[in-house]
């Protein structure tokens, strides 16, 4: 492993070399909104030895104005060079890690709280959590109507796409930061596109999230287009998830496989895992799903899981057994179907691998995979399987949260307060705004 004094000599180097003259430094606050401020590239080193003070009470989710001192230390292993910005007196970015004044870490740093679970993991001997979530988004003419680019559906290839060509752009634009990509695609609704990255350690993988999206609107907007990772943004269309494939490893195995498994393949840790995933789903959905809109994609009829089962291959599932490559260890994981877009990923990384340890330490057993479609059952026939429902809307969400162990223990009290009373917030809002719905319905009629 590089030492952080080499990595900080790498970054001053590369500032150098690359013409580099602004460093902004990312965080994110609590609902996954990309936070930052710019330091010229004189102030580099001091950023890394001493951080950067900052007020932490404009943050949404942080602290209190009588408790507001902050302290944002770089971390030099998230160095890349901004693309759209590049040349000479370019930009580069770092995320970083807040602090507070005396050198605790903040409890409330999305980061830190992924940081957390990650080494509660450890303490059981798995080394690394590895996740590749499906990116899944929209491209429209502009942020104020979903007037789409394009009428294509799953892998289309239309000639004159501008999508295509907003695609490719993103791509090495991510590619010259360091991030891999695994292939690019349109997806099933009318100008719906989806780009997959290489699985990597959560970590780094919520930094790529984070810096993935940025880029898909940065490239769109340079082109006079707009992109949205909005869950729902079109009615009657499939809305956008995060499937996100994810395996424990310890040292260089694979934690999931089991040549002589169950169900083939699979180890009895990957087994659990399922077992406490299916078992505290409802919970972590106002994580994973946390937005009003999130709940207009969780419908039954557009693809999006909804039903709490899981299976083998079979995509009608909560969760699933990928069998692209049946018997090769590495490629052995799960995919757990449900998440959108729109989450905060070290957040909603964070409680899906509490409740897949949950079910470890616990040796939760899930039910036996349903390899039936499970929309095209009868509501008997799911009662009969014990196959149970994702909360139907945000509220029901906040409420089941506001009750899980799982969930406030990942998050740290802190954070679990500050979550469930924004999320109370957002709801109340919602439920007294009058829609264009309510009037177009019961105008002409009451």
């Amino acid at each position: 492993m590089v030492s952080r004094d080499a990595q900080i000599e790498r970054v001053i180097r590369m500032v150098e070399e690359r013409e580099v003259k602004f460093v902004e430094i990312w965080f994110s606050d609590i609902l996954g909104f990309l936070k930052s401020f710019t330091i010229p590239k004189e102030m580099l080193e001091n950023a890394f030895s001493e951080g950067m003070g900052f007020d932490g009470s404009s943050v949404l989710g942080f602290t209190r104005i009588d408790e507001s001192d902050m302290v944002a230390i770089p971390d030099p292993s998230t160095f890349a060079i901004l693309p759209w910005r590049a040349g000479r007196n370019g930009v580069a970015r770092m995320f970083c890690d807040i602090y507070l004044p005396d050198g605790t870490p903040f409890e409330g740093d999305p980061r830190y709280i992924l940081k957390r679970n990650l080494e509660m993991a450890r303490e059981l001997g798995f080394t690394a959590f590895m996740v590749g979530p499906e990116m899944e988004y929209f491209y429209f003419k502009d942020s104020k109507s979903p007037e789409v680019l394009d009428r294509g559906g799953y892998f289309d290839l239309i000639p004159r796409d501008e999508a295509i060509d907003l695609r490719r752009q993103t791509v090495l634009a991510l590619e010259s930061m360091g991030i891999e990509v695994e292939y690019t695609h349109h997806e099933v609704a009318p100008s719906q596109h989806e780009i997959d990255v290489r699985y990597a350690d959560a970590l780094r993988m919520a930094d790529i999230v984070m810096t993935l999206r940025l880029t898909v609107k940065e490239i769109a907007r340079v082109n006079g287009f707009y992109a949205t990772f909005m869950p729902k943004p079109i009615f009657g269309e499939n809305g956008s998830g995060m499937h996100v494939h994810m395996s424990l490893f310890k040292g260089s195995n694979n934690a999931f496989y089991d040549p002589n498994g169950r169900y083939g393949m699979l180890s009895d840790d990957a087994i659990h895992f399922i077992g406490g995933l299916l078992s505290h789903a409802k919970e972590i959905t106002a994580v994973t799903c946390q937005w009003v809109n999130s709940y207009k994609r969780l419908v039954p009829g557009y693809e999006a899981p909804v039903y709490i089962s899981w299976a083998r291959r079979n995509r009608s599932d909560l969760i699933r057994v990928p069998m692209y490559k049946p018997g090769k260890e590495l490629a052995t994981r799960i995919e757990y179907r449900s998440p959108d877009p729109a989450v905060n990923p070290y957040l909603a990384f964070a409680v899906m691998l509490a409740a897949g340890i949950d079910g470890i330490r616990n040796g939760i057993e899930p039910p036996e995979p349903v390899e039936k479609n499970v929309y095209e059952m009868s509501e008997e026939e799911r009662r009969s399987y014990g196959i149970g429902c994702l909360p139907g809307s945000l509220i029901e969400a906040i409420y089941v949260a506001q009750e899980s162990r799982v969930v406030k223990e990942a998050l740290g009290e802190h954070t679990f307060k500050q979550f469930i009373d924004n999320k109370l917030i957002e709801w109340d809002k919602y439920r007294v705004h009058v829609t264009q719905y309510e009037v177009d319905r019961y105008l002409p009629l009451l």
